[in-house]
């Protein structure tokens, strides 16, 4: 088996691919790259058995064979590399020999036939989407996911396709985001969890991508195909909760404001605000938000006074500021507007420009209870 490709094509498409491979794997096979070469075609994959990526590349060959090569060792190698061909070769005393213009490296391969092979999706639904779009639904999306092992459900991203809209949701419990494109529909009704890890890595490579994901599901499995590149992985088990239940309809109370501004504000007040409950105050009255802060135990405090656009009863409402700096920080619009009805009712965040047509995105925030 043998093969001559580019170092930097080749190492741009490993480090994508690294991305799935675990710092610490049970099965020691994981922390290898497979190759399976097919003439003209390389195909590499990585694993961690809940997920499996492949790339097929073009290389110049008239060979076949699989090997599994240590992952790490090769990106190392490959990284030092300017861009020239290397050659590799399969020898028989179970390395594999790469030569490059100025060198040889050897490195002992595993056999390809005992890396874990991708799970086959039987009978699955199909939805095709625009790269750029999922990319953006999963960045607006997954920093609300959670991280709590006795709530797996919580720590993945909850698809939800119909012949309407496609929708994408994640919450901790404590935040809660929407995310909705009334443009782009499926052809029948599925819901699912995914994982964060396989969306992260979507993320990645999608980001300005224009090519068509082909996003294939059944029960248990997910499967993302786009240009040369596949992605299967596990879903998530579990029902979602439902999520519709907790934003709340009636929001007389409506806060217009200057995104930036407003997000500023909150960073500086906050650094005075107490180290394990983050607390900001908001209280609004009339055109006038007043933004506080108060760490008791240190006597330090911060108070900032900005103009807004505001309909409804004065009121003081109390938001943990790590979420809701997260939550501004992640939306991209001029002006955002906050809906609220209590102060012991989740606040509403809402961008009111910058949308594409048919995108629609909702921010939840949970109020913390202020102590007079």
């Amino acid at each position: 088996m043998k093969f001559i490709v580019s170092s930097t094509y080749l190492l741009k498409q490993l480090q994508v691919l690294g991305g799935v491979i675990n710092n610490s794997n049970t099965l020691p096979i994981l922390d290898n790259f497979l190759f399976e070469l097919n003439q003209n075609e390389l195909t590499v994959s990585a694993s961690d058995l809940e997920t499996t990526m492949s790339s097929k590349l073009d290389v110049e060959s008239d060979s076949e064979g699989s090997v599994a090569v240590p992952a790490k060792l090769l990106l190392d190698t490959l990284k030092t590399f300017p861009e020239q061909p290397l050659t590799f070769v399969v020898e028989d005393n179970n390395t594999v020999e790469i030569s490059s213009n100025h060198g040889k490296y050897a490195l002992a391969y595993a056999d390809g036939a005992e890396f874990p092979h991708a799970v086959e999706l039987k009978d699955p639904s199909s939805t095709t989407i625009a790269g750029h779009v999922l990319a953006t639904a999963i960045s607006k999306t997954i920093f609300a996911s959670g991280n709590d092992d006795l709530r797996p459900v919580m720590s993945g991203v909850f698809f939800q396709f119909s012949q309407d809209n496609l929708t994408f949701v994640a919450t901790d419990a404590h935040k809660l985001v929407k995310y909705q494109r009334t443009d782009l529909q499926a052809s029948q009704v599925a819901e699912f969890i995914m994982p964060k890890k396989p969306l992260t890595l979507l993320k990645g490579i999608l980001g300005g991508s224009e090519d068509e994901v082909v996003i294939e599901y059944n029960d248990s499995n997910a499967k993302f195909t786009f240009d040369k590149t596949v992605l299967i992985c596990r879903l998530i088990d579990g029902k979602y909760p439902n999520y519709e239940a907790v934003i709340p309809k009636e929001n007389p109370n409506k806060l217009e404001i200057n995104r930036n501004q407003f997000l500023n504000s909150v960073r500086r007040v906050s650094i005075f605000s107490n180290k394990t409950t983050h607390q900001i105050r908001l209280k609004i009255a009339g055109a006038e938000l007043n933004i506080s802060a108060e760490d008791i135990d240190y006597s330090n405090k911060a108070e900032e006074r900005l103009t807004c656009d505001y309909q409804g009863d004065d009121m003081q409402i109390g938001f943990n500021s790590r979420f809701l700096t997260e939550m501004i920080n992640n939306l991209n619009s001029d002006d955002v507007s906050l809906e609220m009805s209590l102060p012991n009712r989740a606040g509403i965040l809402t961008p009111i420009d910058g949308l594409e047509e048919g995108e629609h995105i909702t921010m939840l925030v949970m109020p913390v209870m202020l102590n007079n």
